[in-house]
């Protein structure tokens, strides 16, 4: 079984990255089926950690296409991406 995380995390990151750039422009991106402005050249890596602190079992994927979790710090997210991201839960 899977689940999304949850996109209301995500503003968080924008936060976050301006305070440490005063003036950082933002793209908006749709996480999870949900907007969010995030900060300009957000990797998806960072998108990822301010979403979940799950060390595995997430995976993420970029317009409808998986993404390597090798390439998730080299993948700049740009304005109208749509995100998603899912962590694996066990249960029964």
């Amino acid at each position: 079984m899977t689940t999304r995380a949850s996109a209301g995390a995500a503003d968080t990151t924008t936060d976050t990255a301006n305070a440490t750039t005063s003036a950082a422009a933002t793209v908006t991106v749709t996480v999870n089926g949900e907007p969010a402005e995030v900060v300009a050249g957000l990797t998806l890596d960072r998108l990822v950690a301010s979403l979940t602190s799950a060390a595995t079992g997430v995976a993420a994927a970029v317009n409808e296409t998986v993404v390597p979790r090798g390439q998730w710090p080299t993948t700049e997210l740009v304005d109208g991406d749509r995100v998603e991201v899912l962590t694996a839960v066990q249960g029964g």
